[in-house]
């Protein structure tokens, strides 16, 4: 029986991957590197520090992957605090709420930095729904290896049969199957292109989800 639905952020909560897609193509620019469509979308589901890593040494970049990955959250974080007209996803709230007083235990599995998902979070009102959430950031490994969600099982007390992942992209649906987990894909066109097969499920809106389907895998 499913008793944790863990929810990825970025393409899931916050329609934000055009926003990334849009700041790393001005820095693909600054560094003179051309980096093709469908590789670009390949990093959706990942961290930065590993996007960068994989694109310094590929593009034989003389560049600190540090300072790379300093520059895009800096510029992320002024988006998230100066927008004014940020909206979640529609229907995900409604979502959220049924899950929590359907009496699930909810976890936000996100990839961007703790301090990011902070103010996702509270701007949409919805820090209380989620009994934990953690960062791929303080991880040793990056989506689509299993660790954020096999630690995701851990903080909410449950077993990774008992789980089951809401994503948008291949990275987040691989790790979730890696971590032995059921997983749902949402078929965002905003995240580009996404091979969502191995999930157990692709929806192409919230509205076809409710917490009596899930408590039905």
């Amino acid at each position: 029986m499913i008793r944790t639905v863990i929810f990825d952020m970025d393409g899931v909560i916050i329609d934000s991957e055009p926003i990334h897609f849009k700041m790393e193509n001005e820095m693909f620019r600054e560094l003179r590197i051309a980096i093709p469509y469908e590789e670009h979308c390949s990093f959706v589901g990942t961290s930065s520090q590993n996007m960068w890593q994989i694109i310094v040494k590929k593009y034989d970049l003389n560049v600190d992957v540090k300072e790379l990955v300093k520059k895009q959250h800096a510029l992320y974080m002024a988006y998230l605090l100066n927008e004014k007209d940020l909206r979640p996803i529609p229907g995900v709230v409604e979502l959220i709420e049924d899950l929590y007083h359907g009496g699930f235990g909810l976890v936000l599995a996100s990839s961007s930095y703790r301090e990011v998902i902070e103010v996702v979070l509270s701007k949409f009102y919805l820090s209380n729904y989620f009994t934990a959430r953690i960062s791929g950031t303080e991880l040793a490994n990056s989506k689509p290896h299993p660790e954020i969600f096999i630690q995701s099982a851990k903080l909410a007390n449950s077993q990774p049969a008992e789980c089951i992942v809401i994503e948008d992209s291949q990275n987040g649906i691989t790790s979730a199957k890696a971590a032995g987990m059921k997983c749902i894909g949402f078929d965002n066109p905003n995240s580009g292109v996404q091979d969502l097969r191995k999930a157990d499920l692709v929806i192409h809106s919230f509205d076809e989800l409710n917490a009596e389907r899930i408590r039905a895998f």
